[in-house]
């Protein structure tokens, strides 16, 4: 079985991040409480904050793991 691919967008301009995996919207992230949670539900069981941040499997757009707000008004 091939590895999934995420993709954690650019932050919207009202805050958070939408989380895609293999090209489906898992929803929008506001942390990476909410990253791990949608990975979970995805199959991807396990899955912590740190092994998120380093993962190979996570294409971050936009700004890396520590950037969740959306640009200043």
């Amino acid at each position: 079985m091939a590895a999934l691919r995420v993709i954690v967008s650019p932050p919207s301009p009202t805050g958070g991040r939408r989380v895609r995996v293999d090209g489906t919207i898992l929803g929008l992230a506001y942390g990476l409480g909410d990253l791990v949670e949608f990975l979970r539900r995805a199959g991807l069981e396990g899955a912590d904050e740190v092994e998120v941040t380093r993962s190979p499997l996570v294409e971050w757009r936009g700004g890396g793991p520590d950037v969740w707000a959306g640009p200043a008004a």
